[in-house]
């Protein structure tokens, strides 16, 4: 459930912050890996 929810609030933040399809996949990313690396979401 955890990665469920990390990848959600990755997802709407790369939505909100992306400009485009490849700016957006960056975004979600960073934000899944700093979500992951500061045990937001473990």
């Amino acid at each position: 459930m955890s990665k469920l929810l990390r990848g959600a609030v990755a997802g709407v933040g790369a939505w909100k912050l992306g400009g485009g399809c490849f700016t957006t996949i960056i975004i979600f990313i960073v934000l899944w890996w700093l979500l992951g690396n500061f045990a937001m979401f473990q």
